[in-house]
């Protein structure tokens, strides 16, 4: 019997882990600021960037796996101001990456205190759609429900490392290809990331008013 249970934790594990990895991986906000950040700053940037996400998803993986219902529902009267601050960030993303001169770092070391910003930058931005708690409460009640054992912890911890893996094969994946971008393309890059990350805000901000 503890055989079996260990057993169903593992798949258990492995069906979250899948199910973090397809989160990330869609390209949207995050895929453009970690492909522009590897590209200017290095991989120990872009990776920063996208571990952010990475605690964010299993912060919501948390609420959903455990069904704080008290925390879901205020989550969700904050909707509002959460999409607007969201939105109003990427907008000032957009306009800071495309305004600053390119600006080449031509190491992999950082400074601490500017990978701690960039983690909490994205952990921030990806909390502020709390819409995402509905989508992990639906996924993680399916797959409760086909369980035989009840292991939120591994359900969380499978979120966190799959979508923490998807940031660290895009991060070293655009990092390989760094060198061949010189200025004049990595300027044609932070105007294009720009455009999506506005692009993206005002979307955000147009579906609080639809």
């Amino acid at each position: 019997m503890e055989t079996q249970t260990s057993s169903s934790v593992l798949v258990l594990f492995g069906q979250s882990l899948l199910i973090g990895l397809s989160i990330a991986a869609p390209v949207g906000q995050i895929g453009v600021l970690v492909i522009q950040r590897t590209l200017e700053q290095g991989r120990a940037a872009g990776l920063a960037t996208g571990l952010g996400t990475a605690l964010a998803d299993a912060v919501y993986g948390a609420i959903g796996a455990f069904g704080v219902t008290g925390l879901i529902h205020w989550l969700l009267d904050l909707k509002f101001w959460l999409g607007l601050s969201g939105g109003g960030y990427l907008l000032w993303l957009a306009w800071r990456i495309g305004s600053r001169s390119v600006v080449r770092d031509t190491g992999e070391r950082q400074a601490p205190g500017s990978l701690l910003r960039h983690v909490s930058g994205t952990f921030l931005l990806t909390l502020s759609n709390p819409t995402t708690i509905l989508s992990f409460m639906a996924v993680f009640g399916a797959l409760a429900g086909g369980s035989s054992v009840s292991s939120p912890w591994a359900m969380v911890t499978g979120v966190l490392i799959g979508s923490a893996f998807w940031w660290v094969i895009l991060s070293t994946s655009v990092a390989r290809l760094r060198h061949r971008f010189d200025a004049r393309w990595q300027r044609a890059v932070n105007r294009c990331s720009a455009a999506l990350l506005a692009g993206l805000g005002l979307w955000q901000l147009g579906r609080l008013v639809t």
